[in-house]
């Protein structure tokens, strides 16, 4: 049940922002360039939320810098591209609500905190060639990197990330050679930027957020927990909040904005509002699913749609900044030349280069013998692999860690290790070899999307830069486990288009907003692609803050007429 308003309140703001990622923050420099005062409360006692533990990356179609960069493309386009591969479990609604106002959102932020931006070169959609809408280059960018030593006293209280190279910009990686050739990245140059604080990736997009709050006085409370919403019957008025052992009572004379991310770290939501078994992740503890607790009790409908699987592991002696184990993401190491994954009868069962390809078919259930065929499954690479290519954070000349996976002389005995068939495991190699010395991989089409090859594969390596045999022993085998997709739920609050939480009666929650994850992913359904998760934090931020103030984005009036006519698909 909900308390009865208080007899007084210890703090008054037009606008509360629950969570301090893209979401929340954008929520709140918006208000208060409205003219409203905005308050930050973020459970944990660094900000940046989980922006700062991405790539950074912001997926923008249609937008300015790719049209500068004399790149062609369009909102139609953007909005085509995602309408195609939701597969109907999103809404077209939802989608170009997204797709038509990033672009706006971004070019506010821009001119408001001089948040500075760049096209990743040569990165192109997921689905770039597969699909006739996505791009080679230009709806993916990045943050330019952002001067850390500027935050003041906020600098250490700003969230870095201890999985991604955050001295390093994406231009950097690949003009390197990528994640395949990190041995001959510029180490002097992240070197200095480390020492410098010169954030990239996302840490840096966090940082350019956060400064933009710190700029404008906006308070941001660490160390508080958002318990409660408060109602007067009508509508959301303000919140509760666990601040230094004692209950704060935060009136919201506009509106509360949820954007908390999402339940990741809560295993029991991650089996019943999603289909994660024992979910590992990169994630921090804070990451709970807040959301739902706090615009459950107010009758908050929510919304489902296809589960983002993702596969890592933990190496023996990395702990997070929490002391528990690190998790890392296999996403990257699985595309490489001579490494394949297999499961328990030693088979290949997907597209490896292709993680979101390859991640449904993890989760299949096969209903004859009810068992899931292809999980658990092992990574199996060769001494070619260790040689040449960094397996995530263990590199080429770095001792095998102790006690991490199983290493033989040869495939046989490497079964053995793991208990994998060892026939199953000498066939599908024998056949994956004799096809990947000419390039090829005619069962599962590995090395074929442009955006394997260019996040998970080798370009210097010919034929096929995600394709080499599995020749030169000892082997190496690494059981693989379910991993979170960076609090990227399956479910989330389901909202209107000015971001507006709604109920069961479809009718929304007056005075509650949402953003970023912790809203339903109805624009995108089925699919993901990298950067929309930080768009969405950074576009509905804004349509939230706005609405709440009195200056509702009116564009999707305007188009929605467009999308029953010229957009809808043949």
């Amino acid at each position: 049940m909900l308390r009865n308003l208080p007899e007084s309140w210890d703090a008054e703001y037009d606008v509360v922002a629950i969570g301090s990622g893209a979401g929340g923050l954008c929520a709140a420099i918006t208000a208060h360039d409205l003219g409203s005062t905005a308050l930050v409360v973020e459970k944990s006692e660094q900000v940046g939320g989980v922006t700062a533990l991405s790539m950074g990356e912001v997926w923008v179609a249609g937008n300015h810098l790719a049209e500068a960069a004399g790149i062609e493309d369009s909102v139609d386009e953007g909005y085509r591209y995602l309408q195609t591969l939701s597969m109907g479990y999103g809404s077209d609604l939802a989608v170009l609500n997204l797709v038509i106002h990033a672009r706006h959102a971004l070019k506010f932020f821009e001119d408001r905190i001089g948040l500075k931006m760049e096209v990743i070169k040569g990165c192109p959609d997921y689905y770039y060639k597969a699909n006739d809408h996505g791009v080679a280059e230009g709806r993916m960018l990045e943050a330019i990197p952002f001067d850390g030593a500027s935050l003041g006293e906020w600098q250490d209280r700003t969230r870095l990330s201890p999985q991604m190279p955050y001295g390093m910009t994406h231009a950097d990686i690949f003009d390197a050679g990528g994640t395949a050739n990190m041995m001959k990245w510029d180490f002097a140059k992240m070197g200095e930027r480390l020492t410098s604080d010169q954030r990239c990736l996302g840490p840096g997009l966090a940082a350019y957020f956060v400064k933009g709050a710190l700029d404008r006085g906006i308070p941001l409370w660490t160390g508080a927990s958002a318990e409660e919403l408060i109602s007067d019957g009508e509508r959301v008025v303000g919140v509760r909040v666990r601040r230094e052992g004692r209950d704060v009572f935060v009136k919201a004379r506009k509106g509360v904005v949820v954007a908390v991310s999402s339940y990741e770290r809560r295993q029991d939501y991650n089996r019943t509002l999603g289909m994660q078994l024992d979910l590992g992740s990169m994630v921090f503890s804070s990451v709970d699913g807040a959301n739902f607790r706090l615009a459950g009790p107010l009758g908050a409908r929510i919304a489902k749609v296809p589960d983002i699987t993702s596969l890592g592991f933990t190496v023996p002696g990395e702990e997070d900044e929490e002391g528990a184990p690190l998790w890392r993401t296999a996403l990257a190491a699985l595309g490489l030349p001579h490494t394949i994954v297999v499961n328990r009868k030693g088979k290949r069962f997907g597209n490896e280069s292709f993680y979101r390809s390859f991640y449904y078919e993890v989760d299949r259930i096969d209903g004859g013998d009810q068992t899931h065929p292809n999980f658990p499954c092992w990574a199996v690479l060769d001494s070619q692999a260790r040689e040449k290519y960094p397996f995530v954070s263990i590199t080429p000349g770095q001792d095998w860690p102790e006690g991490f996976g199983a290493v033989a002389p040869t495939l046989e005995e490497l079964a053995q290790k793991i208990g994998v068939d060892a026939a199953g495991l000498r066939e599908t190699v024998a056949t994956f070899n004799r096809h990947a010395e000419r390039g090829e991989d005619p069962e599962f089409g590995r090395g074929t999307h442009p955006w394997s090859l260019w996040m998970a594969g080798d370009p210097n390596h010919k034929p096929n830069g995600n394709l080499g045999p599995l020749e030169k022993g000892p082997f190496y085998a690494v059981e693989l486990k379910r991993m979170g997709g960076t609090a990227i739920p399956s479910t989330g609050l389901l909202t209107d288009y000015q971001m507006r939480v709604v109920g069961w009666d479809d009718k929304p929650i007056e005075g509650l907003y949402a953003a970023g994850n912790s809203v339903a992913r109805m624009e995108t359904g089925a699919v993901m692609q990298s950067g929309v998760s930080n768009a969405r934090g950074m576009t509905y931020g804004w349509l939230a803050a706005r609405h709440a103030c009195g200056d509702p984005s009116r564009l999707l009036e305007q188009e929605a007429e467009r999308l029953r006519t010229e957009l809808v698909p043949a």
